[in-house]
């Protein structure tokens, strides 16, 4: 869960290195540093903490007349402390070899102790720093590729790695189970682990595969390592735009991500309908499908549980909707008549991807993903791309309602395929959901009440989170939204399930929010609001505008408009964002770099 970028060429190369840092920054951010190649030897640079790629950068070239190399880093821990000498790049006793490393060497302890028998001298507490000693080790013997390859042979684990030798002008870069991409604008060549950190420059890109090297020098010479054979790989046109990475008017991503919604569902839905009720999709695996098993990890997960009650409710097709975490570490029974969709916003989620990988060896996969050209997309049988354009804020919110809206649409699309519902009634699902931007607009207007509720929550240490049916999910991702950004202990539950534990914890201090909105389980989810009344509960209320009951009952109630019950919780999870930004704000969090998370989670 780390940022690597690297640039081989002329130019500006504090602008280039500070705006590619900057980009992927939201895969980690508690460090940065950056080693730079010249005629004047290895320079490098490490800064300690967030918001320090500025100050690092600041001290690089502005007009660089000469061909530099230069490979840098932002950092989320993973071995060792925040500390100067963990912080990458890392190097060898010579200080001759500088690496940054993004992912888990697994076998690093055994690798470190038989160097240190050798006499190699370690000053960090990193896994990663076992790989320039091993370089090292191995270029006293071989040419700077072959000593790379291997070191690269012996590590076990994920990793994407670049790496420069003072003694040769090259700069090497290769991963395993970890992305990287490599661009060419002319005689200058970028990589990094996400493309969108060099499309300002250029979209002709190389997406590494597992197990490949990229030497670059004035071309890029991709060879295998490990157990892959040389393929022949050309650059790609790809049509990613960069998008706008500014927060704008908006004081955090956070808030401008939240209020991009309206936008996101209603682009996300036209690009489905076009591309799956319109387009030539594989329509023996849909026709034949028997099961559908949803992987996930995080926000991702909560939208596959929405996604199992909407397929299901919809289509008739059983569903599973599984941990990626889980599912890939143990034996899952799959047959060719399953379907396995991975869901991920960035699509190089680590865990997520295992899981497709496994489910590939013995069935059709679909990822649904928020990133062309991503690991997951160049894995997946066929991809339903949403629409959400970069989410920079770590909390996700605008991928989870673009997830959600894909998954209504694709569970519309089987339920024709299998003959389960009309054009017709189609139709009208497709007309409401055309109508939830709208509505969207009318809870974003009510943005300053659901400030002002957030006022409760200081000084609370735990909250809960309950609702039924299709509001169960919404409930455990608002809990998890609170638990993110404001460090507040939540837990989502649903709601019938609440007198078989979590009741005993309610009293005055313990804010309870329901989401009580008029849907199949309304009368059943008022009995759960009677009972935590009884108890002294403190209770918030997400009702329909129209709502009588539950507002007689409620201390503080956030109303919201009626819709289907299929894509309510497009509607219902807009407050619950809203309520986790401005309770963390009042917290005096830091709502976009949350502690000790990453946007991108590419590691175990």
């Amino acid at each position: 869960m780390c940022g690597i970028f690297g640039f081989i060429g002329k130019g500006n190369i504090q602008d280039i290195v500070r705006k590619g840092l900057q980009t992927l920054e939201y895969r980690g951010y508690d460090s940065c540093g950056y080693a730079l190649l010249s005629d004047s030897g290895l320079k490098v640079e490490k800064k300690i903490g967030k918001g320090k790629i500025e100050e690092l950068t600041s001290s690089l070239p502005i007009n660089g007349s000469h061909r530099l190399r230069i490979i840098s880093h932002t950092r989320w821990a993973t071995h060792g402390r925040v500390t100067q000498e963990n912080a990458h790049p890392q190097l060898d006793c010579a200080r001759e070899i500088a690496l940054v490393h993004n992912g888990i060497i697994e076998n690093y302890k055994a690798i470190k102790e038989s160097l240190e028998q050798e006499g190699h001298r370690f000053i960090s507490e990193t896994d990663t720093e076992v790989i320039t000693h091993l370089i090292e080790k191995y270029i006293k013997r071989y040419e700077f590729e072959e000593a790379v390859k291997k070191a690269l042979t012996e590590l076990r684990g994920s990793f994407a790695v670049v790496v420069m030798w003072v003694n040769a002008g090259k700069v090497i870069a290769a991963c395993k189970h970890s992305p990287l991409a490599i661009g060419i604008a002319g005689d200058n060549f970028f990589v990094a682990s996400d493309a969108m950190a060099f499309l300002k420059y250029t979209k002709k890109v190389i997406f590494l595969e597992d197990e490949e090297m990229a030497v670059i020098d004035r071309g890029v010479d991709i060879l295998p390592f490990g157990k892959n054979r040389k393929r022949e790989k050309v650059f790609q046109e790809i049509s990613m735009e960069p998008g706008k990475i500014e927060k704008g008017d908006f004081p955090h991503f956070m808030l401008k991500e939240i209020f991009e919604q309206p936008t996101v569902v209603k682009s996300t839905a036209r690009h489905i309908l076009n591309s799956l009720f319109f387009a030539n999709t594989p329509p023996r695996i849909i026709k034949e499908v028997e099961r559908i098993i949803l992987v996930g990890c995080g926000t991702s997960w909560h939208a596959g549980l929405l996604g199992e009650y909407m397929i299901e409710e919809l289509s008739g097709v059983p569903v599973e909707v599984e941990y990626a975490s889980e599912f890939r570490y143990r034996n899952p029974v799959l047959s060719e008549r399953d379907l396995v969709i991975a869901i991920s916003q960035s699509g190089e989620t680590a865990d997520t991807l295992a899981a497709l990988r496994e489910a590939k060896k013995k069935c059709n996969v679909f990822a649904i993903c928020n990133v062309p050209g991503s690991s997951m997309d160049r894995i997946s049988d066929y991809v339903l791309y949403t629409k959400a354009g970069p989410e920079i804020g770590v909390a996700s919110t605008k991928a989870f309602t673009a997830q959600l809206t894909v998954l209504y649409l694709f569970a519309l699309y089987l339920a024709r395929e299998k003959e389960r519902i009309s054009q017709q009634v189609i139709d009208i699902h497709i007309k409401e959901l055309q109508n939830i931007p709208a509505k969207m607009e009318m809870i974003l207007g009510r943005s300053k009440e659901i400030e002002n509720i957030s006022q409760y929550f200081l000084g609370k240490n735990n909250a809960l989170y309950l609702g039924r049916g299709f509001q169960f999910p919404i409930a455990l991702e608002g809990a998890l939204k609170l638990k993110e950004v404001s460090y507040i202990h939540a837990e989502g539950y649903p709601a019938a399930e609440m007198k078989h534990g979590p009741i005993a914890l309610v009293d005055q201090e313990m804010p309870v929010v329901f989401i009580a909105v008029q849907d199949s389980s309304y009368q059943k989810i008022m009995g759960n609001v009677e009972e935590v009344k009884a108890r002294g509960g403190f209770i918030i209320a997400l009702v329909n505008d129209e709502d009588r009951e539950v507002k007689k009952i409620a201390d503080m109630v956030i109303p919201v408009p009626e819709t289907s019950q299929y894509i309510m919780p497009l509607l219902t999870v807009i407050p619950l964002q809203l309520l986790a930004y401005y309770t963390a704000l009042k917290r005096g969090c830091d709502v976009d770099k949350p502690r000790n998370l990453a946007k991108s989670v590419t590691v175990e």
